[in-house]
């Protein structure tokens, strides 16, 4: 493929730019919102899963000693 010269470069990155849809204020806020929600509810998962193995982990210590 042929180097473009810089112009064209140019031109061609802001035709593409403004082929981007960019998200409206009421999109970026859902979007972060749901993602603090999933985050929360990943942080929730991980706490018991890391609850219970610990839980395990020391019972089977305690049958161990």
């Amino acid at each position: 493929m042929a180097k473009a010269n810089p112009l064209q470069f140019a031109q061609q990155v802001r035709a593409e730019v403004s082929k981007v849809v960019w998200p409206n204020r009421r999109e970026t806020g859902l979007t972060t919102a749901m993602v603090f929600v999933m985050v929360t509810l990943a942080a929730i998962f991980f706490f018991i899963v890391d609850q219970i193995i610990r839980l395990g982990l020391e019972g089977i210590l305690a049958l161990a000693s």
